[in-house]
């Protein structure tokens, strides 16, 4: 029996095709049904009962706070820096430009303000593109949902994130206003180079206020959320001017701005240029002191928690102290003559000036001072081409000092004209002083200043060196150096308290001490090489004679004036180091702010304060974190027991005979040159060290304490001449011209216990007041010498004569 090929088995031919249809039918229907409406209901179930919950509350964003750095003002607020790994700026949105925010939303969402948190048509926009060209040219994210992934989620690129944007736009929206979404996102969007948000963005590229800028530099900010480095001003200026044109384009098209505002925008070349925070006030030192202290106290999250440090520094101050510094420094570089060109260039090369400036630009400048090379020198001047591209003519009188530098004593022949200093390729360093350009050099010696108001501290200014950024090592605070004649204040007050005057006698006459804390034997002897005889501890302190400071040392006791000093604050151990007749040279080595601090007790006529920087700390609101509250000297009214007073160390009679002392140094002793001030009011001391390895000065009135050390860092001699009267004094002499200007020219008040006693100047003994060449001495009542009775002393006259 044969079967058709077509036939079907009984099973087949039992079962309608209807019924197949109508399973089939069934089938499609459930997957449809799974597919599209329980499937996905499962799953926003599950979103819903595992995922939403833990998405955060848009309302958070309310109280958001910025990674904001650290700020460090003077007392009046200028800037002096910030510190921090993210430069932010943030903003209310009052304070947000409007062609800003509407140069932001035509480059990034133009329909922000009417959308609720997601643009669907962008968002279906950029799936199209993606699927049909492989690519994503369009965002599809709206500036609401970059809030939610900036602030609330990772960077992650999934499905899921993408979900929770949406979710997060949609709750940031009903929760916070547009104007708060807005000022949001542009304080938080990266712009490149560690900026953080428009404003810090504008300082960035423009040195600007967001407030300063220009159409084209909003357009150009603008343009860079959407790749900050590909569009990037600096390191790619034709890209980024593309950009910039296109979102000053869509402006345009969103009627933000006119065709010829658009026209001429875009025609602006662009000019962007990295900068940094506008610094008002250089005091790198500073800024160091006060980041550790915000460091110490705060922990590492004040460098980002938009924290401000006020610091007690008087910013006009500070800039004359930078000045008075680094023109001593340069004066003392003059002095000892010419080291030569930073280096010298090919002659092929003088024809290049784009290489020419190339080479300058990579010329370290330090303090000040600028960077030319010499393209040409006659006898009478050369030509400087400068690293700013400016040409200018240095005259023979502008180098007339650089004789060849030989050593620290020495220089070679002085130069007769300007072929004898320069020659066409000599790269150099110049000095604009008093608007006038002068040969100058990087300085190998050091410099450190440091002003204190002695009434209770603060420190109004301070340099801790020639440039912060060419050595970080703040001489101030870390600088242990002899201190030398700067100690001898010190050791004439202790001598007052043991009842020796002003009018003492000690003899100036050579010595060999055998000390074997020292040496074998150890002949001191003055500066000058010469020894004076008899001499009054006022004038031996005017003119720093050595060896009356030894025997009077050797006098009271080495344990006596080391306890004595401490009470100035110097450190204890540092005094007991140097328990030997040396300490009246001023062997011990100190800090120029410990120093200050012990001359600033003679200033408030006797109390020790503690020199302090940082005056208050204020959060980001503008909230007190810290304030100071130093001890202060109890000058006027006084309250006994206030837990504010400083302690009295020494007695107001002792630092007002100490005062007037220092005031002869100024007068006709080693500090004469200070006389140039024309001040009654001022006081002070020279010190030069062995081998004049340190020359320091310094001096005060009743408002400012000051000391001035001049040195180099790895201790050797500054020449024979330059002690503290030449060194240090002439920095001094600079800065406290300027910061004496608010003060009356009054002279020291004179507190009760006192009195004035004519007496010989030769012998320190009373005379009668008529006597010729008597002078005026000041003592204090109990030790003050008894005028002789003439009556008595004639007869004890004819009693001599008649039994001759």
């Amino acid at each position: 029996m044969t079967t058709d090929s077509n036939s079907q088995t009984p099973e087949e031919h039992d079962t309608p095709p209807k019924k197949k249809r109508s399973r089939f039918k069934h089938f499609f229907w459930f997957s449809t049904f799974f597919g599209f409406i329980v499937a996905p209901a499962a799953i926003a179930i599950t979103y819903a009962i595992t995922i939403y919950p833990t998405l955060p509350d848009a309302s958070a964003l309310k109280e958001v706070t910025y990674q904001v750095p650290l700020k460090i003002v003077t007392k009046d607020h200028q800037l002096i820096t910030e510190i921090g790994t993210k430069k932010r700026i943030p903003l209310d949105y009052s304070e947000i430009p409007e062609r800003m925010t509407q140069a932001i939303i035509s480059s990034e969402d133009e329909s922000f303000f009417e959308h609720g948190g997601v643009d669907y048509k962008g968002l279906a926009r950029a799936v199209y593109e993606l699927v049909t060209t492989g690519s994503k040219k369009s965002g599809g994210s709206t500036i609401t949902m970059q809030v939610a992934r900036n602030f609330f989620l990772t960077k992650k690129k999934t499905y899921l994130r993408k979900v929770n944007e949406i979710v997060l736009s949609y709750k940031i929206e009903h929760q916070i206003s547009k104007q708060e979404i807005l000022a949001l996102y542009l304080n938080k969007i990266f712009l490149g180079y560690r900026s953080y948000g428009v404003a810090a963005a504008a300082q960035t590229y423009y040195g600007k206020s967001i407030n300063e800028l220009s159409l084209d530099e909003f357009a150009m900010i603008a343009g860079l959320p959407k790749a900050p480095s590909r569009y990037n001003p600096i390191y790619n200026p034709e890209r980024a001017k593309l950009r910039r044109n296109y979102v000053l384009r869509r402006m345009y098209e969103n009627h933000y701005i006119t065709q010829e505002e658009m026209n001429q925008a875009q025609n602006v070349p662009v000019h962007a240029k990295l900068t940094g925070a506008q610094i008002d006030i250089e005091a790198g030192y500073v800024a160091e002191m006060a980041r550790s202290f915000a460091v110490d106290k705060f922990g590492e999250d004040a460098l980002k928690n938009g924290l401000t440090i006020v610091t007690t520094i008087d910013s006009h101050l500070q800039s004359v102290a930078n000045l008075a510094v680094r023109n001593g420094l340069q004066d003392y570089e003059r002095r000892h003559g010419y080291r030569g060109p930073i280096k010298h260039l090919a002659p092929t090369l003088l024809s290049d000036n784009e290489q020419l400036l190339e080479t300058l630009d990579d010329i370290p400048k330090f303090g000040f001072l600028e960077v030319g090379v010499v393209t040409d020198v006659t006898e009478a001047n050369a030509s400087v081409l400068m690293a700013n591209n400016e040409q200018i003519t240095l005259n023979f009188d502008d180098m007339r000092w650089a004789a060849p530098y030989i050593d620290e004593n020495k220089t070679g022949p002085d130069p007769e004209s300007a072929l004898d200093v320069l020659s066409a390729g000599d790269v150099i360093y110049l000095q604009n002083k008093d608007d006038h350009w002068q040969l100058a050099q990087d300085p190998q010696t050091e410099s450190g200043l440091v002003s204190v108001d002695p009434k209770d501290g603060k420190i109004i200014a301070l340099v801790g060196g020639f440039d912060y950024f060419r050595s970080k090592f703040n001489r101030v605070l870390q600088a242990q150096r002899q201190v030398g004649s700067n100690i001898k204040p010190f050791l004439y007050s202790s001598a007052l308290e043991t009842g020796l005057t002003a009018a003492s006698i000690i003899n100036d006459a050579p010595v060999v001490f055998h000390d074997s804390a020292l040496e074998d034997t150890w002949r001191p002897e003055n500066y000058s090489g010469r020894f004076y005889g008899p001499t009054r501890l006022r004038k031996a302190l005017a003119h720093s004679r050595n060896l009356v400071s030894i025997r009077l040392l050797r006098q009271i006791g080495i344990r006596y004036a080391v306890n004595y000093m401490e009470r100035f604050g110097f450190p204890k151990d540092q005094l007991n180091a140097h328990r030997d007749l040396s300490l009246a040279l001023g062997s011990v080595p100190l800090t120029p702010i410990q120093v200050v601090r012990g001359y600033a007790t003679f200033a408030n006529t006797g109390y020790r304060i503690d020199p302090y920087i940082i005056d208050s700390v204020l959060d980001f609101n503008g909230d007190t974190l810290y304030k100071a509250h130093p001890l202060k000297a109890c000058m006027t009214q006084c309250y006994e027991g206030d837990p504010q007073n400083a302690p009295r160390v020494i007695t107001p009679q002792n630092a007002y005979i100490m005062t007037s002392m220092m005031q002869d140094v100024i007068n006709y002793g080693s500090g004469r040159k200070a006389k140039v001030l024309g001040r009654q009011d001022i006081a002070g001391k020279t010190g030069t060290t062995n081998e004049q390895k340190d020359a320091w000065f310094s001096g005060f009135n009743p408002e400012i304490a000051t000391t001035v050390w001049v040195g180099f860092d790895t201790p050797k001699t500054l020449g024979r001449s330059e002690v503290g009267g030449r060194a240090a004094l002439p920095i001094w002499i600079d800065y406290m011209r300027e910061a004496l200007k608010p003060y009356p020219n009054a002279p020291f008040p004179l507190p009760e216990g006192l009195v004035n006693v004519p007496i010989d100047r030769s012998t320190g003994m009373a005379v009668p007041a008529d006597t010729p060449g008597a002078f005026f001495e000041v003592f204090r009542e109990a030790y003050a010498p008894k005028i002789p009775d003439l009556s008595e002393k004639r007869m004890e006259e004819i009693t001599q004569e008649l039994f001759e």
